[in-house]
C-alpha cells in the first residue's frame, strides 16, 4: 500500500519544502499529513482524496450526492456522530457509508449491527460528512411530527404548582419537544433560542451567526407547558408570571455538557422565553483564534501581559465581549497567579478560578463583591460590567495599586471609553493613569468559503464608503455571498471579530485629563496607528473572511 506521502507527491499536493515534515515521522502514519493540513500547506478535501486513494476507496462529495434517506434512517444519528459516518446509499444488498476514517473497525462494526446489512465504505471530507449528518438527522421532522400531534389532540397542557404533568417522563411529548427544540439549536450552531407566545401560536426562532431565523411554529395549547417545563430545568419559579426571572440549565449533547442561561419575559400574550447557549469550547480559545489583526494582537498583548492596569472590551449586547475577556483570562491565568472574577451571570466556568455570581437580593452587587475580593488577594481582576460610578471607582482604584483589572463596558468605539468613564463621575487624572488598553468589537458573519464569489467593485464606491481603500493601490479580489447547501443558502457560515484596539498612550492620557471629546481622542489614536472598526473590516473583507454588505451592516 502507498503511503500518505507517496500519494501527496504523485498528486502534485505536496510541495518539496514540506517533504522533511512528512519524513520526519512514519511517512505512512497520518498524523504528519494532518499536522500539514492543520498548516495549511493542503486542505481538509485533498486529505480526505490522498486518504481515499490510500485505501482504494472512491471519494464522494456529500454537497452534490444525492443520498438516500431511507439508507440515513436505518442508523440512528447517535452512531453516525460518534464515529463520523453517514449511510448514503442502498446498493446491491450492501449499505454505502461516507466515512472520515476507512480504517475505523469499530464504526463499520457498529454500523453492521445497527442497519442488520453489510457495509460498502466511501471516503468523505469531515466537515462536508458532519454538515451532512447535520442536515439528515435533523430534529425537524420529529418537531414537526410532535407539533402536529399535539395540535390534533387539541388539548391544553395541564399545568399546575409542581409544573406539567408528568414532567419527569421523558416519553411526554412535551418533555420531548423542549428537548428536541434544545439539541436542534446545538446543531445548528445558535447562540440564542428565543420562544415567543403570539395570539394563536408560539413563535419558535434560533440567532445563527448573529441573525434570527424562524423555526416551525407551535400551536398555542402547548404553550404554558413548553414555559412551565423550560422554568422547572432551569430552576425558576413556575407560579411566578407577572415579573422577569433568570435562570441557568445544563443539557447534555453528544458527550459535551452545555450550559444554557435562561430569562423570562412577561408579555401580552404569555411569558417570553430566551436561552443564551454557552459552550465551554469558547473559553478555552487561543488569543490567536479572534481573529486579531497582527498589529492589534501585539497592541492588545502588550497590555494583558502587564502586571496592573485596566483593559476594557467595548461593544453592544452580543458583539462577543464576553469570549475576548474569558480568552484573555485564559492566557494570563497560570498556578502561581490568583484570579477572581465578578459575574451576573457566570457564564463559562473555568478551572482554577474563582468566580463569584452576583446576588443583589442578597447585597452581593458588583462593587461589594469587586470591594471584598480586593481583600482575597487577587492578582487578576474579571469583572463582567461596568455599570455605575461606584464600580468603575473600585476597579480604577484596584488597577492602582498593583491589580491587572479586566471588564467590558457598553461604548460605540473605543475612544468613547474614555468619555463614559468620565460621565460616570470618575476623576479624568484616574482615567488617564488607570486605563491601558481599550478593544471595542463587533461580530460580522464569515462568508461560506465552498460558495463565495468575487465581486467587483469601482474605487470611487469604495472610497465613498470609508473603509480606508487607498486609491493609489490595485483593486483587491473582494468577495460576496452566494449560497449553497453547505451554508443553508445564507452564503455565511460562522462569524468573525472585527476590532479596534485603543492603547492609551501619554498624548492620549493628556487628552483623558483635560476632558477632551471622544472624537479628538479619536483623531489622535489614529494619528498614533489605531485601526478603526470599518479599516478593520476592510482588512478582513480584502482576505476573503466577510463582505463589505456585512461590515457596513454591523459597523456604523
Amino acid at each position: 500500500m502507498a503511503t500518505l506521502t507517496e500519494i501527496l507527491i504523485l498528486h502534485g499536493l505536496l510541495p518539496i519544502e514540506h517533504l522533511d515534515t512528512m519524513m520526519a515521522g512514519d511517512p505512512a502514519d497520518e498524523s504528519a499529513a494532518r499536522a500539514l493540513v492543520d498548516s495549511g500547506v493542503i486542505t481538509e478535501v485533498q486529505f480526505a482524496r490522498a486518504r481515499a486513494a490510500q485505501a482504494n476507496l472512491p471519494f464522494v462529495e456529500l454537497l452534490d450526492y444525492d443520498v438516500d434517506r431511507l439508507a440515513v434512517a436505518l442508523v440512528p444519528a447517535a452512531v453516525c456522530q460518534r464515529h463520523d459516518v453517514l449511510p448514503i446509499a442502498l446498493e446491491g444488498g450492501r449499505l454505502v457509508l461516507a466515512m472520515v476514517d476507512p480504517g475505523n473497525v469499530f464504526a463499520g462494526d457498529d454500523v453492521r449491527a445497527a442497519a442488520g446489512m453489510s457495509v460498502k465504505p466511501v471516503v468523505a471530507e469531515r466537515e462536508d460528512l458532519r454538515a451532512a449528518i447535520d442536515r439528515y438527522h435533523r430534529a425537524d421532522d420529529e418537531l414537526s411530527s410532535l407539533t402536529s400531534t399535539m395540535e390534533e389532540e387539541n388539548a391544553p397542557v395541564e399545568v399546575t404548582a409542581f409544573g406539567v404533568s408528568d414532567p419527569g417522563d421523558d416519553d411526554a411529548p412535551i418533555v420531548r419537544f423542549v428537548n428536541l427544540l434544545v439539541s436542534q439549536a446545538i446543531i445548528d450552531k445558535a447562540s440564542d433560542i428565543h420562544i415567543e407566545p403570539g395570539e394563536h401560536s408560539l413563535r419558535v426562532r434560533y440567532r445563527i451567526d448573529g441573525v434570527l431565523h424562524e423555526m416551525r411554529a407551535a400551536p398555542k395549547s402547548i404553550q404554558n407547558g413548553v414555559i412551565s417545563r423550560l422554568k422547572i430545568m432551569s430552576d425558576i419559579d413556575i407560579a411566578e408570571r407577572r415579573k422577569p426571572q433568570d435562570g441557568r440549565m445544563s443539557v447534555s449533547h453528544g458527550g459535551r455538557q452545555i450550559d444554557l442561561r435562561v430569562a423570562t419575559l412577561p408579555t401580552v400574550w404569555g411569558e417570553k422565553v430566551v436561552m443564551r447557549i454557552l459552550d465551554n469550547s469558547s473559553s478555552s480559545m487561543s488569543l490567536r483564534d479572534l481573529s486579531l489583526l497582527e498589529r492589534n494582537y501585539q497592541t492588545y498583548q502588550a497590555s494583558y501581559t502587564k502586571p496592573y492596569g485596566m483593559i476594557l472590551v467595548t461593544g453592544p449586547t452580543g458583539s462577543g465581549k464576553s469570549t475576548t475577556l474569558y480568552t484573555t483570562l485564559h492566557a494570563v491565568a497560570r498556578p502561581e497567579i490568583n484570579v477572581i472574577t465578578v459575574e451576573d451571570p457566570v457564564e463559562y466556568r473555568m478551572t482554577g478560578i474563582n468566580q463569584v455570581q452576583v446576588n443583589p437580593k442578597a447585597g452581593l452587587t458588583f462593587a461589594s463583591a469587586l470591594r471584598s475580593i480586593l481583600r482575597s488577594d487577587p492578582d487578576v481582576v474579571l469583572l463582567g460590567e461596568i455599570r455605575d460610578h461606584e464600580t468603575a471607582q473600585i476597579a480604577i482604584e484596584a488597577s492602582l495599586t498593583g491589580h491587572l483589572v479586566l471588564s467590558t463596558l457598553h461604548t460605540n468605539d473605543a475612544p468613547s471609553a474614555i468619555t463614559r468613564l468620565t460621565e460616570m463621575g470618575i476623576e479624568p487624572f484616574l482615567v488617564g493613569s488607570a486605563l491601558d488598553c481599550v478593544v471595542a468589537q463587533r461580530l460580522a458573519r464569515r462568508l461560506c468559503d465552498r460558495c463565495k464569489q468575487p465581486v467587483q467593485y469601482a474605487a470611487e464606491d469604495l472610497i465613498r464608503l470609508r473603509l480606508g481603500f487607498d486609491p493609489t493601490l490595485e483593486l483587491p479580489v473582494i468577495y460576496q455571498p452566494a449560497g449553497c447547501a453547505s451554508c443553508s443558502n445564507t452564503g455565511y457560515r460562522g462569524r468573525i471579530a472585527i476590532h479596534e484596539v485603543m492603547a492609551v498612550s501619554e498624548d492620549i492620557e493628556r487628552l483623558a485629563v483635560a476632558r477632551a471629546s471622544s472624537a479628538d481622542i479619536g483623531r489622535t489614536a489614529r494619528a498614533e496607528g489605531m485601526v478603526t472598526l470599518r479599516e478593520d473590516g476592510w482588512e478582513k473583507a480584502k482576505m476573503g473572511l466577510t463582505s463589505i454588505e456585512e461590515i457596513l451592516r454591523v459597523v456604523a
